[in-house]
């Protein structure tokens, strides 16, 4: 982008100096001050580039803002100006221009703040400010960073079970870059991952993702800004962060739980039911071998211990519920070829 800008930029400030020179013919006389409009005209072309150097950075987002809020600043200024308040009769013509004059300036320029300032809610107040059209009647679920470090929403989305958008801000994705730019080599895996999640998610057909731009000044802000988009497109906040969830709990907005989900999928097993089940180790009693179901409940087989490393079928006949799920104890039954 900016090898693009460069030639424009040297272009630009070439045709003014050009402008400088060419005015000269008209306006002045002399080869001293023709070479004074050429640095004129070079000086305003550089001034122009460093303002726009100066903006980088300043998206489309803030610039629509600023047009609103100056355009509503000018109409209160007119307003007011026009008001009975400021009638001839009143004060002298030089106050009333004054006056007018700066309600002209200062108007615009707070209006102009105001907006800058609040340019999320001013996205969300006039959400076709966007070029992408969207269906206002689709329900939107904000997706933090734990979810897309989790991962599971990539399986869960593909088996089409979320039909709602995924709204995922700006400060998210900043968030997981930097996550995964990080020197400690446990959260860069967790931050590639999420990486590679989010491409997961874009490569599945039919789901809509829908990029927000909206920004947080402070790391303890991100929370607080989660909840109030969630709130303010009245959608759902999915997360596996507790806090965050608590926080949307108590601020009336419906949050999603994907350890929920996974809990509520769990089978529910009945004494003397038949299970296979692989075995991977040693129990701690004699005869006994460990294995584990898909959604990580724990079996415990008796006599078993000669069939770890190949499936086998068991029959339980008892079943401890524990923190992390189920510890299931299965009396040996037959091998599973």
């Amino acid at each position: 982008m900016n090898q693009t800008l460069l030639p424009i930029r040297i272009t630009f400030v070439a045709l003014c100096a050009a402008a400088g020179w060419l005015i000269s013919f008209t306006v002045l006389a002399g080869e001293h001050q023709r070479a004074m409009a050429i640095l004129v005209g070079l000086g305003i072309g550089a001034l122009v580039v460093l303002v726009d150097l100066l903006l980088k950075g300043f998206s489309l987002r803030g610039l629509s803002a600023i047009t609103f809020g100056i355009g509503v600043g000018l109409l209160i200024a007119h307003m007011v100006g026009a008001s009975p308040l400021l009638e001839q009769g009143t004060l002298d013509p030089s106050s009333i221009y004054l006056i007018r004059l700066g309600l002209f300036v200062v108007c615009p320029y707070l209006a102009a703040v105001i907006a800058l300032r609040g340019k999320d809610e001013f996205n969300l107040v006039i959400p076709y400010v966007r070029f992408i059209p969207h269906e206002v009647d689709v329900p939107l679920v904000v997706v933090d960073t734990s979810v897309l470090i989790d991962g599971r929403i990539a399986r869960v989305c593909e088996a089409g079970f979320l039909s709602a958008a995924l709204v995922i801000p700006r400060f998210v994705l900043n968030e997981l870059r930097l996550v995964a730019d990080s020197s400690d080599p446990h959260k860069q895996a967790r931050g590639r991952r999420g990486l590679e999640v989010l491409n997961e998610l874009r490569k599945i057909k039919n789901l809509d993702i829908r990029i927000t731009e909206s920004e947080v000044t402070k790391r303890e802000d991100v929370d607080a800004k989660l909840v109030f988009l969630a709130q303010s497109m009245r959608g759902k906040l999915l997360t596996t962060d507790y806090n965050l969830a608590k926080m949307a709990e108590f601020h009336g907005v419906p949050w999603l739980n994907l350890n929920a989900l996974a809990k509520s999928l769990r089978p529910e097993l009945m004494l003397g039911e038949r299970l296979d089940v692989d075995l991977v180790k040693p129990g701690k009693e004699d005869g006994q071998a460990v294995g584990y179901l898909e959604d990580g409940s724990m079996v415990v087989v008796n006599g078993a211990r000669a069939f770890i490393g190949r499936r086998v079928q068991a029959e339980i006949v008892s079943a401890l519920p524990t923190a992390g799920g189920k510890m299931i104890f299965a009396r040996h039954i037959a091998d599973v070829e």
